[in-house]
């Protein structure tokens, strides 16, 4: 069981095991990079200071992109990259990463032109090496208006379409770790590498549980440093020479119901000098994402009210009938890309490839890259990382396919098989079929863990049982130890659900350590501080 209780197993091996890898951070990059190097034979450590996507890896696009403006930039080895990282992505998680059509408008006034828009959609399919979902389509105006009726009339031209994806960013890092979990790997949340003090065999790192304050000395032969915006920070920390690397820039971006934004696609909207996405999914349409610099500590970022008034202004240009206002916007969050800096003019041009970085022999740190191409990168990083073992160590070493689904039990296959008895299973439990579709969907054959707990819960609406029965899954599945941690990055019940779904709280919060009006408290002061720029 990947729980709070395989975390203080972990813990207590601390001071008395020899790793050949700490990783250190628990974001996506962190995730491939232990998945990976587990499945290769490596004794692997995670440690995470929050929880596990606490920074930009639960606070994306949500998208899974091959990136069609990198294109602009000649990029064409990233953009591929990515479409094929895009492909495995699709085949790995399908209960997480969905197929989405984008749209792209193109007006009179258009900085790219209709044809011109075409050639580079035939590059990107060719770039795929034609594996998308489905190919692009070519549409002049009047079809384009039939398409999306809700898009801005005046002067437009035409439009593109074209596939990409959607994905639930927070839920892939924490079943990629599960899934290096299951292969061994040692893993814990709130456990924070204070130093990394170099040794003859490797650094010694002392870690402090961020829950009862313990400390520990840990051994390892190499640390890579996986920390994404906190990379300069951590550099400073452990490096006495380190020269700072990052171009850190904000993205923040605002949702909405679908009800009140109802595209029947993505929209890609050209707003001054970059792009910004309409990107509806399920019930709800997610729109950004700004791009300013950032240079505070990344914890303290925060939507502001520029942010609003740029994404609103966006829209309404777009969409002018709709008349969006801040009354409208369910949520709002905000994170921060760790860019490398690469002396271009402006954050919308710095380039998203990743750069690492080998400072001493025995430790590494990796900045910048896509989410897309997390899978590649971990690959990569790995490889650095192992110049440093011994030959003989090298000699042992095994083959890892991190192609393979992160869940055997949720493969697209078996999520077919399942929705196929949904409606035995639905009428067996006497649940509505729309929720056990909702949950064979959303975790494969996991649902029917959750729909067996469901049965445990015999009072309240079904919607009040249904969360009931994930919050107990993750506290014993995917190590959550908070109300706050479950709202955010294990559920959408805090970014996608009106109000932050507060009114769950008194039912779910119970289920947590600690006191249930501690746990209620914590809850609200996030919601507080994250949702204020979009108070009317």
């Amino acid at each position: 069981m990947f729980n709070a209780h395989a975390r203080q197993k972990t813990l207590d091996k601390l001071n008395e095991t020899h790793f050949d890898l700490l990783i250190v951070g628990g974001g996506i990059t962190g995730a491939g990079v232990a998945r990976e190097a587990v499945q290769r034979g490596l004794k692997v450590l995670l440690l995470e200071a929050k929880d596990f996507a606490f920074g930009t890896s639960s606070r994306s696009s949500k998208l899974v992109h091959g990136g069609i403006r990198y294109l602009e930039n000649f990029e064409f080895g990233l953009v591929h990259e990515a479409l094929m990282e895009r492909r495995n992505l699709l085949k790995m998680a399908p209960q997480m990463v969905h197929p989405l059509r984008f749209l792209i408008p193109i007006y009179k006034k258009s900085r790219v032109g209709l044809f011109k828009m075409e050639a580079g959609m035939i590059l990107y399919d060719l770039l795929s090496f034609f594996e998308a979902p489905k190919m692009h389509e070519f549409h002049f105006k009047k079809t384009t208006q039939n398409i999306e009726p809700l898009i801005k009339q005046q002067e437009l031209v035409g439009s593109v379409i074209y596939s990409d994806a959607y994905m639930e960013d927070d839920r892939l890092v924490v079943e990629t770790l599960r899934s290096a979990h299951r292969a061994g790997a040692e893993i814990a949340n709130y456990a924070a590498v204070e130093a990394c003090v170099e040794g003859s065999s490797g650094y010694q790192v002392q870690v402090s549980d961020i829950l009862t304050g313990q400390k520990y000395q840990v051994q390892a032969q190499h640390v890579v440093g996986c920390v994404g915006p906190w990379t300069d920070l951590f550099g400073v920390k452990n490096i006495a020479d380190w020269k700072p690397v990052l171009r850190p820039t904000k993205g923040v971006h605002l949702v909405f119901a679908r009800d009140r934004f109802p595209v029947k696609q993505a929209i890609v909207m050209a707003v001054e000098t970059r792009i910004v996405f309409v990107i509806p999914r399920e019930d709800i349409v997610i729109v950004g994402t700004t791009d300013t610099d950032f240079q505070k500590n990344p914890e303290d970022v925060l939507t502001q009210e520029q942010d609003v008034t740029y994404l609103l202004r966006a829209a309404n240009e777009y969409f002018p009938d709709l008349a969006l206002n801040k009354k409208d916007i369910l949520s709002c969050y905000s994170g921060v890309r760790p860019l490398v800096q690469d002396g271009a003019s402006s954050e919308g041009k710095t380039s998203r490839e990743h750069q690492i970085f080998t400072p001493r022999p025995n430790l590494t740190l990796v900045a910048g890259g896509k989410y897309t191409t997390y899978r590649s990168m971990a690959e990569e990083i790995t490889n650095v990382c192992l110049r440093n073992l011994s030959f003989d160590k090298k000699m042992l070493l095994k083959q890892a396919d991190t192609t393979q689904p992160l869940n055997p039990g949720a493969t697209l296959e078996k999520i077919e098989r399942l929705n196929l008895l949904a409606p035995s299973l639905a009428e067996e439990m006497e649940l509505p079929l729309d929720t056990v579709e909702y949950l064979i969907n959303r975790r494969g054959e996991d649902a029917l863990i959750v729909l067996n707990l469901m049965q445990l819960f015999k009072e309240g609406t079904i919607e009040e049982r249904l969360w009931q029965a994930e919050a107990k899954f993750c506290l014993e599945n995917e190590m959550c130890l908070n109300l706050v941690d479950f709202y955010c990055r294990r559920t959408p019940l805090f970014l996608f659900r009106k109000n932050q779904s507060r009114e769950l709280a008194p039912r779910l919060a119970p289920f947590f350590a600690g006191s249930a009006e501690t746990q209620i408290k914590a809850l609200e002061q996030l919601i507080e501080r994250e949702t204020a720029a979009i108070k009317p």
